[in-house]
């Protein structure tokens, strides 16, 4: 199942034992579909304050009385208005929201703007210079490939191993906002939040491309900007099929039209 929320009024994906979370209201909604106990796996936890457009969650049924298809249609009565089941399907026994995904996408979005706008600020970081796109991609290119992103990496993170292989990253104009696209396999607790303040503050100071790359053969976390805020970030899709992965350069047609990765 594909699954959307707006992240502002949740503790996070993930079950916890208080705060009210995606997760603890998708399975309260199956329960009260189904009348059975249903847990569910999901591609990806997201932290409070984030949200998803193509997030993807599977879970067995015993209850089999509502076909595949229609189930999305059905759980929707059953979940608040901050949660969209979007579409889903029949699955092979052995699929595994988690595990079977090759990449995951997700999506930043930069507003930049010296006022506020109430109808804009949930669903992005607000910025009060216009940064160059083309520098920001010149730092974008820097991270694609296999690196050790301690740099990246949260004091909270409990990852053992740190090196991960970022396949595309890309930043794009969309309208008013700048769009900031990045997929690998896996990331680290906090990873593209930090990724981001670190470039935005490279670009206000006129940093080069060879400086990040020091920072990130470093690993001194003490040398990454300010990590930043959740609600710019939004789970964007997961990939299944390695063929339908995202090239390291390729930009959204939309955003060639509107004039790809130059100013």
């Amino acid at each position: 199942m594909k699954i959307a929320y707006d992240g502002t009024d949740f503790s996070g994906y993930q079950v916890q034992p208080a705060g009210r979370t995606v997760q603890g209201e998708i399975e309260k909604g199956l329960w009260r579909l189904f009348d059975e106990p249903v847990r569910v796996a999901s591609a990806g936890r997201t932290d409070a304050g984030v949200h998803a457009r193509g997030q993807c969650i599977s879970f067995s049924l015993q209850n089999q009385s509502i076909p595949a298809e229609k189930v999305a249609i059905a759980l929707n009565t059953r979940l608040p208005r901050d949660i969209s089941a979007r579409d889903s399907e029949d699955m092979p026994a052995d699929f595994h929201a988690r595990y079977s995904a090759v990449q995951r996408v997700y999506r930043y979005y930069l507003y930049p703007s010296l006022t506020r706008d109430p109808l804009r600020d949930r669903y992005v970081w607000r910025i009060r210079q216009t940064p160059s796109i083309a520098q920001l991609n010149r730092y974008a290119s820097c991270l694609v490939g296999e690196h050790d992103f301690t740099i990246f990496a949260s004091a909270r993170d409990r990852s053992d191993r740190r090196v991960r292989t970022i396949d595309h990253a890309v930043f794009f104009p969309e309208g008013a906002r700048i769009v900031f696209e990045i997929a690998a396999r896996s990331f680290m607790w906090h990873m593209v939040r930090s990724i981001v303040g670190t470039l935005v503050a490279l670009e206000k100071n006129g940093a080069s491309q060879a400086e990040l790359q020091a920072m990130i053969a470093s690993g001194d976390r003490s040398l990454a900007g300010e990590t930043a805020p959740a609600q710019g970030l939004v789970f964007h899709r997961v990939v299944y099929h390695t063929d339908d992965r995202l090239a390291p350069g390729r930009v959204p047609s939309v955003a060639r039209t509107a004039g790809g990765v130059t100013e």
